[in-house]
């Protein structure tokens, strides 16, 4: 089912975590995207993040900041920093050893902006793998977070937890594979979410899993896929995505979306792109 083109869809306000690029490269691999002999631009890494922090601003959201730290060149990639809904935070615990060092900041800015911190025993990459969708979340395994961490952020936020696997390891992170949209209220008041994701990334039971449970999803092409398309926030309204995703772009004005495009080619150097860098921070109602 198709939304009525032109129809009204609702921008909420957001808060946002970003950290500027300004220690960016790609000095090691630990994804397919990262080839460190290939050289990156810092500079215009930097430039096109702050299209996407400008973008963020105009349309009415707030950012903060968490400062870069030399040597943690993927520190920009905030979504994996954490996840947090009502006012907790659940911290990272990254697979790599690369990334370790990430943790601690993170954790520290949580609990110094008022959060309240719950450190994880098991290992996760935050939103990267943990999508609040709805009155669920979304659970990606398969590359980075394990799925006992599924258990433990069940246990954290006391929510329904969707476990899903991830099979191609272009996609080792949830968030490069699933677009949250929207929430909707559905059968008995029962909170889901419009959401858009690329099939040929899930196992067969998870494919399943997904038609189950949104059977009006937005199903993407390996093309936009491969263009990290999906890896996207969205307002309710405004999806902001690549601007080389074009069959996605025109599926979601289809449902009454405004897809606002942002490059984040350079980023993509490093296996990120909008998502990647954009924490959302749901603070206690």
């Amino acid at each position: 089912m198709t939304h009525p083109t032109g129809s009204t869809r609702i921008a909420q306000h957001r808060t946002y975590l970003m950290c500027k690029p300004t220690h960016f490269t790609v000095s090691y691999r630990i994804n397919p995207w990262m080839e460190p002999a290939n050289p990156t631009d810092t500079q215009l890494a930097v430039d096109q993040w702050q299209a996407l922090y400008d973008t963020y601003l105009d349309l009415g959201h707030e950012v903060q900041l968490i400062d870069p730290v030399e040597g943690l060149p993927d520190m920009v990639y905030t979504a994996n920093g954490g996840f947090v809904i009502d006012g907790v935070a659940y911290g990272p615990k990254f697979r790599f050893a690369e990334r370790a060092g990430e943790e601690q900041p993170f954790i520290t800015w949580f609990r110094e902006n008022g959060l309240t911190v719950v450190e994880p025993r098991e290992t996760n990459e935050g939103e990267g793998d943990f999508l609040l969708a709805g009155d669920i979340i979304l659970a990606g395994t398969g590359f980075r977070s394990t799925g006992d961490s599924h258990r433990e952020v069940a246990e954290v936020f006391d929510r329904e937890v969707v476990s899903l696997t991830l099979t191609d390891p272009r996609f080792y992170h949830l968030d490069t594979a699933i677009s949250v949209l929207d929430p909707v209220q559905g059968p008995g008041g029962v909170e889901r979410a419009n959401i858009a994701y690329l099939p040929t990334a899930f196992d067969a039971a998870s494919r399943a899993t997904l038609q189950r449970l949104f059977p009006e999803a937005i199903e993407v092409s390996d093309a936009d896929g491969a263009v990290f398309g999906l890896n996207s926030a969205s307002d309710g309204r405004n999806v902001f995505i690549s601007p080389r995703a074009t069959g996605f772009e025109a599926q979601l004005r289809e449902r009454g979306y405004n897809p606002v495009l942002v490059d984040l080619s350079e980023l993509l150097l490093g296996g990120g792109g909008i998502k990647c860098c954009t924490l959302e921070i749901r603070r206690s109602a």
